[in-house]
């Protein structure tokens, strides 16, 4: 099924090359043995239009041509399920796994439960916390170095859904039992290299020893080592995994103190954490810091450059809002008396603080509340922002979108299929078609369109968003078609949809979510923040559109239908060109 908005979609799909009108019955998803932790899963497929499909002997709701996608309850383990329309019968078999942990049987810790589980770097005096799964009723402690820390049981806590909740509408909290999880913390003042904790659990008499996956290293405040970012934009999260928040990129070069490790995950001095294989260590070098005199710019044609000369480079934060634009460095001082900054097409003017002891913020303070861009890097020592200007448009009826560049990005293709339709058409071929026909639309209305693919062929998403870094259009957008999670309901959900990530795509999404939806009467799926590869580039406005659900049955007629796929190009085309109208 698919994982974050069609960009992995269906582990079992039928060929493109299946017609859309079946001469038999046929299920595209879930294969047999497809396993999930979901409640409750639907059934995608089709058959001809007369007659009933039963499910478990249950008639199910079909379109007019014979889809359908019903939904089921999951009990745990395995679930056998019989499709069956007149003489032909398929039997599918989908297994429930438990995602809570299991108590473990006798006298032992759950497999896997002791944390932590990988190797980790703290300060002296910081919170060190210890879990393991064990049976109820159970002594359990751990020993490290000369201290033994008691593990004590926990009550209940909410267990948070995923973030694909948020597309179904089912992003609620529930109470999971904590019977069985056995926590407890100490702190360690003084620099060591303590090895692995040894957990001890005592029941009934009896005694087990095990010891941890992880080692535990007090680093010494005095010999912190200092990392590098070697990758053109580090990715700064908000804690040690990909699980969570993304936060300003750093540029290729960024210096940082190393304040604490989690298996090949870096925590750095200002808080964000950087993954070890983005980075180097600089033998020998000391904390990072700087001062910052004179702040210059230059005035390009189409961008203005915010010249920050700095000592070192040290890790930035970029933060956009409604006519503003700012830009904290850590590690940083100010000694600022002069700036100059002339009358400028963009900004209305600049002002600076030092929010905290080495932090300075700076506001570039904007004519319009639509923002075109910006690009951040590291000159060496000194740091360049780059302000896109607003496009310079011909502006005339006949060709309203003249030298508006815009970035068309028809999502997947190759071995990337997307998501598939009931009939096992595929997602990647018919965001192809409608791109194509918008294309067309946009460049009879005077827009540059440059395409990230022009047929089917496999196109990463780094060379996506480098394509959008590199073009500098005036906008980029990416044409999906939607499915849902697996305990989504397929069978009511529909509508089109719009997903930004930076606030510079917020206009243009809101915009062009209810200017499609007006024009042609469509439902709306609605508009959503949401951390996507075409979403996340700053060069440009980049919005990613959702046209409708291959996973509803009647919405999938209307997706293939070539009527439909002209209207919808046009509406877009004709979006675009009212938002630049409204934004000029």
């Amino acid at each position: 099924m698919k994982k974050l908005l069609g960009l992995v979609i269906l582990g079992f799909i039928l060929s493109s090359s299946i017609a859309l009108a079946q001469p038999s019955l046929i299920v595209i998803f879930p294969q047999t043995n497809y396993q999930t932790s979901a409640q409750k899963i639907f059934f995608l497929g089709t058959a001809p239009p007369d007659g009933q499909v039963l499910i478990n002997s249950k008639p199910i709701t079909r379109s007019k041509a014979g889809h359908f996608s019903p939904s089921f309850p999951l009990q745990l383990g395995e679930n056998l399920f019989t499709v069956r329309r007149q003489n032909q019968e398929l039997k599918i078999k989908v297994i429930r796994l438990n995602d809570s942990p299991e108590l473990p049987q006798g006298v032992a810790f759950a497999k896997d439960s002791l944390t932590p589980a990988v190797d980790i770097a703290r300060l002296p005096g910081e919170v060190i916390c210890f879990s393991a799964i064990a049976p109820p009723n159970a002594n359990v402690s751990v020993t490290l170095a000369n201290q033994t820390i008691t593990l004590s049981p926990q009550p209940e806590q909410a267990q948070l859904p995923s973030n694909l909740a948020a597309l179904t509408g089912q992003n609620q909290p529930h109470a999971q039992s904590s019977v069985g999880n056995y926590q407890g913390c100490t702190t360690v003042a003084t620099a060591a290299d303590l090895g692995k904790p040894q957990f001890q659990l005592i029941l009934d008499g009896k005694t087990i020893t095990q010891p941890g996956s992880g080692k535990i290293e007090i680093l010494s405040r005095s010999q912190l080592p200092i990392s590098e970012v070697t990758v053109e934009s580090g990715v700064a999260r908000t804690g040690p995994s990909t699980d969570y928040s993304r936060l300003t990129p750093l540029p290729k070069g960024t210096r940082a103190t190393v304040t604490g490790r989690e298996g090949e995950w870096l925590r750095l001095d200002y808080g964000a954490w950087i993954n070890s294989k983005e980075t180097r260590i600089l033998p020998g070098a000391v904390p990072p810091q700087t001062i910052i005199r004179s702040v210059g710019y230059r005035q390009l044609p189409s961008a203005t450059e915010i010249v920050f000369p700095l000592q070192v480079p040290v890790p930035v934060s970029v933060q956009q809002s409604e006519q503003t634009l700012a830009l904290t460095l850590y590690n940083t001082t100010a000694q600022t008396d002069i700036i100059r900054l002339d009358d400028n097409p963009l900004i209305y003017r600049l002002d600076w603080q030092q929010e905290a002891p080495g932090q300075v913020k700076y506001t570039f303070n904007l004519k319009k509340a639509q923002q075109w861009g910006y690009k951040l890097r590291y000159d060496g020592t000194t740091l360049v922002l780059a302000l896109r200007h607003p496009p310079k448009i011909g502006n005339t009826r006949r060709k309203p979108l003249a030298n508006f560049k815009i970035v068309l990005d028809p999502g997947h293709g190759g071995k990337e299929t997307g998501a598939s339709g009931p009939t096992g058409y595929l997602e990647k071929d018919v965001n192809l078609v409608v791109s194509r026909l918008l294309r067309d639309d946009l460049v009879k209305r005077g827009a540059t369109v440059v395409m990230t693919r022009e047929d089917d062929r496999e196109v990463s998403l780094v060379e996506r968003q480098a394509i959008i870094s590199r073009e500098e259009p005036a906008i980029a957008l990416s044409i999906h078609h939607n499915s849902l999670p697996d305990d989504g309901d397929a069978e009511k959900t529909k509508g089109f949809g719009a997903f930004w990530y930076q606030p510079q795509a917020h206009n243009l999404a809101i915009f062009l979510q209810k200017y499609v939806v007006k024009k042609l009467g469509r439902p709306s799926y609605g508009v959503f923040w949401d951390n996507l590869a075409l979403t996340r580039p700053t060069a440009a406005p980049s919005v990613l559109l959702e046209l409708g659900f291959m996973s509803n049955p009647d919405e999938f007629e209307q997706v293939v239908n070539p009527e439909e796929q002209k209207k919808i190009a046009d509406a877009i085309a004709q979006g675009i060109t009212e938002w630049l109208r409204s934004v000029q």
